[in-house]
């Protein structure tokens, strides 16, 4: 896949997306690998059975990430037990149990693409020039099939929680 201008900036300023692949609302989400801990992964396909928030931020050690992860951490609290809420960053895994600790965010999954790089090479959402993933909302139904996709424009800005929260009540 050839990179992504065009679609987000920092700043203003215009950035790179780039991965091997892309998703649009519809397809059966990419089976990303993404690490718990240093020892301990997990696949996308794990989670099937469940409708996903799955919320990717640049790092949690800003603070817009921790706002957003704050936020959807919030929300996770309100829905049931069909919902699994994950915040995926590039920070290592003992920085997310860190965090979470520090706010207290035990109703949402932190999870680190920083081992394997595959969720954003296969969403297509790493930042080429930062390394790092781009600000977005994805809402996988409990098939694992995408049925909402939220890139935030400018990295530096939260998304916009309503919508997203609206498409997930939408899956019934």
């Amino acid at each position: 896949m050839a990179d992504r201008t065009g679609i987000i900036t920092f700043k203003g300023t215009p950035l790179t997306l780039t991965g091997s692949g892309t998703v649009s609302v519809g397809d059966p989400a990419p089976d990303a690998i993404l690490s718990k801990s240093p020892t301990d992964d997990v696949k996308l396909s794990d989670f099937r059975g469940k409708k996903v928030i799955l919320n990717t931020m640049p790092s949690l050690d800003t603070s817009t990430c921790s706002f957003q992860g704050a936020r959807f951490n919030a929300e996770a609290l309100k829905l049931g037990d069909d919902v699994v809420v994950l915040a995926a960053s590039m920070d290592l895994p003992p920085a997310q149990a860190r965090w979470c600790e520090a706010n207290k965010a035990e109703a949402i999954q932190t999870l680190s693409d920083y081992k394997h790089r595959d969720l954003g090479e296969k969403f297509g959402i790493r930042i080429k020039e930062l390394g790092l993933l781009t600000r977005t909302v994805h809402i996988l139904d409990a098939e694992g099939v995408v049925r909402y996709i939220q890139v935030v424009p400018e990295v530096s800005k939260e998304p916009d929680y309503e919508d997203a929260l609206k498409a997930l009540a939408g899956l019934g």
